[in-house]
């Protein structure tokens, strides 16, 4: 074997130290066996090259190709993509062929229920940081084949991002509209689904998401059949799903899962805790400062006497509980779990109850601030959370500047805001505008799953016992 091939190859992986490189022969003919020890099954590598030096062997025409393997031409190209990607590569230099072994061995954890999208009926299994693993999860409880998956390869590396729809259900024009756009991305490294979001979102700098963020197989076996578009990166369990409007983020699984009216009266709940998470401090502050005259003269004059007592203006009263709050969820959330809980259970209660006593803050405004961070928190999406949890803080300084004229203001660009937004081009307040009346009532309530021309079954009970 020349020597020069081997340090050729060699200087092509950098001289990496998990890079071996050995020299091996196949039904008479030498070879170089290439691969990273770090990323293959050393024992189903050994039975892979077995059996592919048996077919050399006994002449067998398709030798090299199998469910495992595959042969090609040469190239160095072939060889760094294969080997990055966790293959075992032989390359026979004499006939100039390039043989691909699959024997990736990589950890992987198991498909467990994502911890941010915990439900109390349903399935307990997550997407994991495999797209072959997660297709087919999906594949398993979608056995239809018109489910179709495209992938994109990046140009800088060997990852993947890969498009999932139904074929029969998705509009064309949303189809294209998302693979004109992979296409068009300056395709980089991508390290997570936010950097693909950037690229593919209408409007950048808008709080409010654009694609919804899952780890569940039912929520986008879901969506799918709703005729919507789902992406994956081959190293992240979260899905994109697009085209998304508003009331899509504050659908659970648990909504399909549960009794109708329970399903929609919960629904509503979410719907109705988002303007409470954005208006209610706005609300309190605008009644203290400028508007008291709406209470009844008793609590007036009970809350007049606590204000008295605060240093602070109402606004910066509430930025330090807003404040408070959002490092304490921080901290419970960079902390292990054991410890973020006490972080919790200490900074709610001791400090909280230490600021009170201090003046720092009246007990009203804690009452207020405990009840917008609980309703925020109802959101089902992490995404739309955030948004909820930012957009308060404009609304406030607007209240403590104008009062209830400041929250009209804000409100009217709110919802100017929000029209103005899309998702892949699809309206992102639809069912309500532009309106659309077979599919407003979906907003609102968990519709049953029957069909309205069906007759129901009609039950006769017997009086009496059988003889």
């Amino acid at each position: 074997m020349n020597a020069h091939n081997v340090q050729t190859i060699k200087n092509l992986f950098m001289n990496s130290s998990d890079f071996v490189i050995k020299e091996v022969e196949v039904a008479g003919e030498k070879a170089l066996l290439c691969f990273y020890l770090s990323l293959i099954d050393a024992s189903e590598a050994d039975r892979q090259l077995a059996l592919i030096g048996a077919g050399a062997q006994n002449k067998i025409e398709s030798w090299g190709g199998s469910t495992s393997s595959t042969v090609y031409p040469f190239s160095k190209e072939g060889l760094l993509k294969e080997v990055c990607t966790g293959n075992v590569v032989v390359v026979f230099p004499d006939s100039n062929l390039l043989v691909s072994i699959s024997a990736l061995s990589v950890p992987e954890r198991s498909p467990e229920e994502p911890k941010n999208e915990e439900v109390v009926r349903g399935a307990h299994n997550g997407f994991v940081e495999n797209f072959n693993r997660n297709i087919g999860l999906l594949r398993k409880k979608m056995q239809r084949p018109d489910l179709v998956v495209r992938s994109y390869q990046q140009e800088n590396s060997n990852s993947q991002i890969n498009l999932v729809y139904l074929d029969k259900a998705a509009p064309p024009e949303v189809v294209a509209e998302v693979d004109l756009r992979l296409q068009n991305i300056p395709f980089r490294e991508f390290y997570s689904t936010g950097q693909l979001e950037d690229y593919l979102e209408d409007t950048i700098f808008s709080p409010f998401p654009q694609f919804l963020n899952t780890e569940r197989p039912d929520r986008v076996v879901y969506n799918l059949l709703e005729g919507k578009v789902v992406l994956f990166s081959d190293s992240s369990p979260t899905a994109l799903i697009a085209p998304v409007n508003f009331f899509a983020f504050y659908e659970s699984p648990d909504d399909f899962n549960s009794r109708v009216v329970v399903g929609s009266f919960y629904r509503m709940v979410r719907l109705m805790a988002f303007f409470v998470a954005i208006l209610l401090p706005a609300f309190y502050i605008s009644v203290v400062s400028f508007h008291s005259e709406i209470l009844p003269l008793d609590l007036s004059k009970h809350l007049m006497d606590l204000l008295k007592e605060v240093p602070y203006r109402p606004l910066v009263e509430a930025l330090i509980l807003e404040l408070f709050i959002e490092l304490i969820r921080e901290a419970s959330v960079r902390l292990p779990q054991r410890i973020g809980q006490t972080v919790g259970i200490v900074g709610g209660i001791v400090i909280g109850d230490a600021i009170v006593s201090s003046g720092l803050v009246t007990n009203l405004m804690v009452i207020v601030v405990a009840m917008t961070a609980i309703a925020s928190f109802v959101v089902p999406s992490a995404e739309m959370n955030m948004a909820v949890r930012i957009l308060r803080f404009p609304f406030m300084i607007l209240a403590a500047s104008f009062g209830f004229l400041g929250m009209v203001f804000g409100t009217l660009l709110l919802f100017i805001h929000l029209l103005n937004l899309s998702s892949l081009k699809q309206p992102y307040l639809t069912p309500v505008i532009p309106f659309d009346p077979s599919r407003f009532k979906d907003i609102f309530f968990r519709v049953p799953f029957f069909r309205p021309d069906r007759q129901q079954p009609t039950f006769q009970f017997r009086k009496g016992r059988d003889k």
